[in-house]
């Protein structure tokens, strides 16, 4: 292994302000640390604040590096400094960088700080090699809870543009060509509130919706049919990347003796890569209808968050040049697949700019989970990566 000083170095520091996606408290202290460290190796840095949009006062300080080589190709490197909450029980300490054998444990380790240090440590090595091509890093925010103020406010509203995009938000098992899309909804159930004494006084919004839900039963085998033509991550139960609905929270009543009024049920359908956010809340819409009108039950349907997947096309020069440049670094070739999960790059997509993806994210890096860490060496190859993509020819970025 090479040396990583430079990149736990930065790992360190950022690992140890606490970015937590809902109170963003930590944000402006860890962009100015990443706007820092690229102002100290010669790097152009600059904040889209993301607040313009939002208007509430909460700052949302999306960090753009810019190594600036003259040229008319631009590379565009994504990756996000947003975390979930650690929560309890850590074995070590989720905002201290530990270093135990070949990993790095601390929140936001693998999801998404380590690619930051990643393209960092890349961007100043390049630097000094006088590339062929532009290269600007977005490091975003609010990546975690959709990303409407980060990568969505820097690419539709503040204009960042380039000619290809490497997401650093993926595993290193595949190259991806694209993401699932998201669907996010919440169900009220409606009933009649009552004495639990009385029952029959009342109609028990916990039992309609339960019914409800067994009435779209046809609608979720119908979703599961549905299949992409990527394939999936290592260790899925299915070969092709499949459409899903799931049942995620359900909430309802007040006390033990009291017959709940309503049920509310939120959801997350997951969209296959090329699947149309349009077309699926079609096919919504009509299962539900009709699974009203098989239950009788009284209910409304609320979308609060539609986000469409994307698929980069596998003949593209771009994406031949990073499978280039993965097997240049690592010594073999990977497969190509398509992420289950959503990730920014569907802001990108949706200019045309082509969009892959490769990162530090192993699939045991108990990411948004106790003891999140990342395996150094993945830390490295993912620099590597991009040093070698960073040297590509103008001809080999632009499509």
């Amino acid at each position: 292994m090479g040396s990583l000083d430079y990149e736990i170095g930065i790992l360190s520091k950022i690992v140890e302000v606490d970015t937590e996606s809902v109170s963003k408290k930590g944000y402006k202290k860890c962009a100015a640390i990443i706007v820092n460290e690229a102002k100290k190796n010669g790097l152009e840095a600059e904040i889209a604040d993301g607040e313009r949009g939002a208007k509430d006062g909460l700052a949302r300080p999306n960090v753009i590096v810019t190594l600036d080589a003259g040229s008319d190709a631009t590379l565009l490197l994504e990756s996000h400094f947003d975390i979930v909450p650690p929560g309890p029980n850590w074995t070590h300490p989720p905002f201290k960088l530990t270093l135990k054998g070949n990993k790095a444990y601390g929140r936001g380790t693998s999801d998404n700080k380590a690619a930051i240090a990643a393209a960092l440590g890349a961007m100043r090595q390049l630097r000094k090699e006088k590339p062929d091509i532009n290269i600007k890093l977005l490091a975003g925010i609010d990546e975690e809870i959709g990303g409407e103020f980060g990568a969505e406010y820097v690419v539709s509203d503040y204009g960042l543009r380039g000619d290809a995009t490497l997401i650093l938000d993926a595993g290193n098992d595949r190259l991806y060509l694209g993401a699932s899309g998201v669907m996010w909804g919440i169900i009220t159930v409606e009933g009649k509130q009552g004495h639990a004494g009385s029952p029959y006084k009342a109609k028990n919004a916990i039992d309609e919706a339960i019914r409800l839900l067994a009435a779209l039963e046809p609608y979720k085998k119908m979703v599961e049919k549905k299949e992409s033509v990527l394939e999936t991550p290592e260790g899925a139960p299915r070969r092709y990347v499949w459409g899903r609905f799931t049942t995620t929270m359900i909430k309802a009543g007040e006390k033990e003796n009291v017959i709940p009024g309503t049920c509310e049920i939120r959801f997350d359908r997951r969209l296959l890569p090329e699947e149309s956010v349009e077309k699926t809340e079609e096919e919504l819409r009509t299962y539900f209808q009709a699974a009203l009108d098989k239950t009788g039950c009284k209910a409304s349907l609320e979308l609060t968050n539609k986000q469409a997947g994307y698929h980069t096309p596998r003949d593209l020069a771009f994406v031949k040049t990073v499978q280039r440049s993965i097997e240049k670094t690592i010594g073999r070739s990977l497969p190509l697949a398509g992420e289950l999960g959503g990730n920014d790059g569907g802001f990108f997509a949706k200019q045309g700019i082509p969009v892959v993806c490769y990162g530090t994210i192993r699939a045991d890096t108990q990411y948004h989970g106790i003891d999140e860490f990342v395996h150094l060496e993945d830390l490295e190859d993912t620099r590597d990566v991009v040093v070698n993509l960073g040297r590509a020819k103008r001809e080999e970025i632009k499509q």
